[in-house]
């Protein structure tokens, strides 16, 4: 069962939609469920909804997955850039994004101690630890990466899907080395070679993309984190691609696949 709601998003003082998916049997039984935040959510389940067109199917997913969970997720606000800065946890100035005053720190408390607990509290779910996800993609997928970093306590497991990472590697180096990984933390990280950056005669593993998820892969698996890697072949910076990775992520961050 797919629901739209509204819920004040009180860093910026204004409504977001959430888009939530309740497992099939939700209505009739008692028991309680493992969820999973995303960004972008309007982006997620219907190709109605979708910004481009295109979701990420997640309701055809989910129909057929073995494993029953609720999905919420949170839809990003889209005057001007709003996306860009509720999605960047980072303050920078650089040849890439510009000088760049990133609220995205406040939008991850926001999930974690507004919007988390009041899911809690009106959906039957499993609050712990162990039971609770987020993922995203491009910017989404680097608010992931920084949930999943600094709210360790709350995200067990996070999907980086095509993270808007290198810009912001220094913060990501510093916060990795500075932040305890709670034991058993998972993270997908992937990129495609579409979108990858370099020369055409650099290797797939050899393009900025590619090491940079490597370096990040690393640092938090010395963390005591279970990593997965993945460079999608062909994979462009958009929903289609994304889609076809969904069975992967879930697969390793909730079946350790």
């Amino acid at each position: 069962m797919l629901i739209k709601r509204d819920m004040l998003f009180t860093p910026a003082g204004k409504n977001r939609p959430l888009h939530i998916w309740l497992p099939e049997g939700y209505e009739t039984s008692s028991e309680r469920y493992p969820v999973m935040y995303f960004f972008d959510g309007h982006n997620l389940f219907l190709d109605s909804d979708a910004t481009y067109g295109k979701s990420w199917g997640l309701l055809e997913f989910l129909q057929g997955w073995e494993k029953q969970l609720i999905v919420v997720g949170m839809e990003c606000g889209h005057e001007g850039n709003e996306r860009l800065y509720e999605y960047c946890p980072y303050h920078f100035r650089g040849k890439f994004w510009g000088d760049l005053l990133g609220t995205g720190a406040e939008t991850m408390r926001f999930m974690a101690e507004e919007l988390k607990p009041m899911i809690d509290r009106e959906y039957r779910t499993d609050p712990s630890r162990e039971a609770t996800a987020i993922g995203g993609s491009s910017m989404g997928g680097l608010m992931s990466l920084y949930a999943g970093i600094k709210y360790s306590g709350v995200y067990s497991k996070a999907a980086c899907v095509s993270s808007s990472i290198s810009p912001c590697m220094p913060s990501l180096r510093r916060d990795i080395r500075e932040s305890s990984i709670a034991p058993g933390a998972r993270f997908y990280l992937s990129w495609g070679t579409e979108e990858s950056g370099g020369k055409p005669s650099m290797g797939i593993y050899e393009t900025p993309a590619a090491k940079n998820n490597a370096e990040i892969a690393k640092l938090l698996e010395d963390k005591g984190a279970a990593t997965r890697v993945t460079c999608q072949r062909g994979g462009r910076h958009c929903e289609a691609s994304w889609e076809k990775l969904v069975p992967e992520f879930m697969d390793f961050l909730w079946l350790d696949k």
